[in-house]
């Protein structure tokens, strides 16, 4: 109306009133986003984090093949201690590997994005972002370096030359297990390479340097070794199975049906004990040794039913274990 007073509205009345109202719970929900739309930053790796990195549980699978070889030298050689520095240096080859392996897989499984936030287990230096590839890179190829050096040493010491182009083949292999443009890793054929060189050729390998010959035990043995070390690769790719397949990267156990992939784990856990039978025959009290089944059966039963991270990781943690248990338990009822 024309004549109707118009009524004021105090501009602190309308300030109340919008403080008043309240918020949505969209609106805030977009609010927070855009706050906090950068990534929160991840911290350096730390000490702690580059010894995690180097995968000191996977270090069984370096001690059970050197102590099985240097046993089987005991028979061979009379005053085998004589030959400390040789069996040392097998085993800094042994260990350097091992370590440089894994730093390699750190490396390339992280520029290829398959070790991101998503990755179930302990987090890796690259995937996650705590360290730069190139730095990660060094590293692994330092530890191929302190290999490459041990191996000249035995080389000189031994005078067997050949040696070289054996520790030659075994760094490129571990350096093509994830790494070049067609790793063998992401074609299920780790299982192939892992029972070769951290089975068979460490054993072999440990027993030749130390007693100047190729015992035909040291097959035998080796071929044990190599069934655990497989049996630990496959309870990791188990745990990681989903995410490898999604991310292109072929395991054994991404390959084979997800039952399938278990029973192989369970075969190749209990191939050791196989052989161990045959041993029992020759050695007395081997069959000692047995006794590490206490380990390898709950991680057999957990395998095939686990269904969670935590279940997998024990089956490596248990798997691991009983590698180490039964190599050293052998080792020691041969050589004593």
């Amino acid at each position: 109306m024309a004549g109707a007073k118009q009524q004021r509205i105090d501009p602190r009345d309308a300030n109340r009133a919008a403080v008043a109202r309240p918020v949505p719970p969209k609106a805030r929900a977009k609010a927070g986003a855009k706050k906090n739309s950068r990534p929160a930053p991840v911290k350096p790796a730390t000490p702690g984090d580059w010894i995690r990195g180097a995968r000191p549980q996977t270090l069984a699978l370096a001690i059970s093949p050197v102590a099985l070889g240097w046993a089987l030298s005991t028979y061979y050689v009379e005053e085998l201690w004589t030959h400390w520095l040789r069996a040392v240096l097998c085993l800094v080859i042994a260990f350097a590997l091992q370590i440089g392996v894994n730093f390699a897989n750190d490396y390339s499984d992280g520029i290829r994005g398959v070790d991101g936030a998503q990755r179930q287990g302990p987090r890796r230096l690259v995937g996650s972002g705590a360290a730069k590839p190139r730095t990660v890179l060094t590293v692994a190829f330092v530890f191929f370096g302190i290999a490459a050096a041990a191996g000249l040493a035995i080389t000189i010491v031994t005078q067997h030359w050949w040696l070289l182009a054996v520790g030659a083949v075994a760094i490129v292999a571990a350096w093509f297990y994830t790494g070049g443009k067609r790793p063998y890793g992401y074609l299920g054929l780790g299982e192939v390479v892992v029972f070769v060189f951290f089975g068979l050729v460490a054993t072999v390998g440990t027993a030749f340097v130390l007693s100047g010959q190729v015992p035909a035990d040291a097959w035998v043995l080796g071929s044990a070794a190599g069934a655990f070390a497989c049996a630990v690769l496959m309870s990791n790719n188990l745990r990681d199975r989903e995410r490898d397949a999604v991310s292109g990267k072929r395991t054994l156990a991404v390959l084979l049906p997800d039952m399938a992939a278990r029973i192989v784990y369970v075969v190749l856990m209990l191939a050791p004990y196989g052989i161990l039978a045959y041993l029992s025959l020759i050695y007395f009290n081997v069959a000692y040794a047995y006794f590490t089944l206490l380990g390898a059966v709950p991680a057999m039963i957990i395998a095939v039913l686990a269904k969670t991270t935590a279940e997998h990781l024990t089956v490596l943690r248990l798997t691991v274990l009983t590698s180490l248990v039964w190599g050293l338990a052998v080792a020691a009822a041969i050589a004593f």
